[in-house]
């Protein structure tokens, strides 16, 4: 409940209008069905003068500008479909004696912002102007806050916009209503979701849910939240990723499943990373990595077609989604850009060549971490076009089957887009005593203090020992999907309520 002696005086004045409404036995608040039978858009996309098809049409929105005229009055008001201008004649909505709903609630008692429902049909103005004529006007919601009030003049500049980021994610609410093209950002995010889902569905794999709740933080090297269970009395952690659920259902007989997943990683905040992430995990069995990186190519390309075209503007540069995509050897990239070959190179010799080249580095890091910062530094910023980076060394992809042509590399790919991760994917390993190694030099490196490395999970040992057939599996982070697909320039602009400092009240 707001403070009174904190309110302005247009705050102040919408909570008395809000007291003479209920005096006059209005409800601001009603609770019954309000019977919308259109939007703005039907309207605007369907209306024809001749067919009468809009002569009795009910639509319900927020009053978001008026002009009172005396006895007759315009206001435009906005859905989820877009804004529509309402004709509001006195003697219309108040056919008998009594003009109280024209004189005072109307022109007096109502604000920007308020929500109402009119009834009425639809018609053009002497200026082309389609409207609804309204035939009644019904309170549906009073709005005790004033909305900021964007303008745009003749010159196309725009004045008094909602756009400082803090308010913006705070109160995204009130981005929404105020800002549209908003609102089509978050259409175009289900979008994306949607064309992936039917996609993988398309192709046979069953979506299923695994726990957020885990016993062992697995399936990534990141930090993870802990949180504790009072009942088992055991601390838990917030998924870092569904990775060995996932595996663990291919064990058991499924031949692809998918999630769509939040996961939470207790690191730093930056424009293109949260806390709270959404990510996809898709895992087939029989396939493996370059089956899948044909199978995201044609994936992208339909998300892309399903967002507007297959050439997205990403950070001022045109970038195609269009199939087939560079295929580019991570050590061969490193040689390319940094100009080292660090292929066969031990912890101190990285370490020396990361201080040669300035990258620098920390004393937890091992051989895997030394070959990423390097790869960080010098050829992720080069790879704009989409390019699916492959063949990783051993070190830096623990679960992760050996490259058939060389064991000391893995059938790894991470996609690439704008200088960005934009995907992950292996030849899933599945050679439980390759994979129990692997866990125990994921453990040597977190007893050296990286927080970041993986714990070894004995149970996702003991299901590979079951046997796990040959498979291929990616993550894709749909954050960093919308991002690229609406140009959006930070995570915080593709998510409803990014993780922010809470607000002091």
């Amino acid at each position: 409940m707001a403070n009174l002696s904190e309110l302005n005086e247009q705050e102040l004045g919408r909570r008395e209008s809000l007291g003479k409404l209920r005096e006059l036995g209005i409800n601001p608040y009603p609770a019954e069905l309000y019977p919308v039978s259109a939007t703005a858009a039907s309207v605007a996309e369907g209306f024809d003068p001749e067919k009468g098809n809009f002569d009795d049409v009910c639509l319900a929105g927020r009053i978001m500008s008026r002009r009172i005229m005396g006895a007759a009055s315009f206001m435009e008001l906005q859905d989820s479909t877009g804004r529509i201008q309402v004709y509001v004649k006195r003697d219309e909505i108040c056919p008998g004696e009594d003009k109280t709903l024209y004189n005072t609630v109307f022109k007096k008692l109502l604000d920007i912002g308020d929500i109402i429902g009119i009834r009425g049909f639809a018609f053009f103005t002497q200026t082309g102007q389609l409207s609804i004529h309204a035939k009644e006007l019904k309170v549906l919601s009073k709005s005790l806050r004033v909305l900021p009030i964007v303008k745009t003049d003749a010159d196309g500049t725009v004045h008094d916009s909602f756009s400082d980021p803090e308010l913006r994610y705070r109160q995204r609410y009130v981005d929404l209503i105020v800002n549209p093209e908003v609102r089509e950002t978050f259409v175009k995010r289900a979008r994306i979701i949607a064309t992936m889902r039917q996609y993988f569905n398309e192709a046979g794999c069953l979506e299923v849910e695994t726990p957020i709740l885990q016993p062992i933080p697995g399936g990534a090297t990141a930090r993870p939240f802990i949180t504790h269970h009072n009942s088992l009395d055991i601390d838990m952690y917030l998924r870092i990723a569904n990775e060995l659920y996932l595996k663990r259902l291919i064990v058991g007989g499924y031949d692809g499943v998918y999630e769509f997943a939040k996961n939470f990683r207790n690191e730093g905040m930056d424009k293109t990373h949260n806390p709270e992430f959404t990510c996809v995990e898709l895992y087939v069995a029989y396939k493996d990595y370059i089956w899948m990186m044909e199978f995201t190519e044609k994936m992208l390309e339909k998300v892309a077609e399903a967002t507007g075209g297959l050439t997205k503007t990403i950070g001022g540069k045109e970038i195609s989604f269009k199939g087939p995509y560079r295929r580019l050897r991570i050590l061969d990239g490193i040689k390319e850009y940094a100009g080292v070959d660090v292929k066969g190179m031990n912890e101190a010799e990285l370490r020396a060549t990361c201080a040669k080249l300035g990258v620098e580095v920390e004393p937890s890091m091992g051989v895997g971490k030394l070959i990423d910062a390097i790869f960080g530094a010098f050829v992720e910023p080069n790879l704009s076009e989409p390019t699916f980076v492959i063949d990783y060394p051993v070190e830096m992809s623990p679960l992760t089957k050996r490259c058939r042509y060389d064991d000391t590399l893995t059938e790894r790919f991470e996609l690439f887009v704008a200088g960005k991760e934009l995907a992950n994917a292996y030849s899933e390993l599945n050679d439980p005593v390759d994979q129990l190694e692997r866990f125990e030099e994921q453990a040597a490196l977190k007893s050296k203090g990286d927080d970041e490395a993986m714990y070894i999970d004995y149970d996702f040992v003991r299901a590979l020992e079951y046997g796990m057939p040959p498979t291929s599996g990616i993550g894709i982070g749909i954050d960093r999907l919308t991002m690229f697909m609406t140009g959006a320039e930070a995570i915080q602009d593709v998510l409803f309520f990014p993780t922010m400092r809470p607000e002091k009240f």
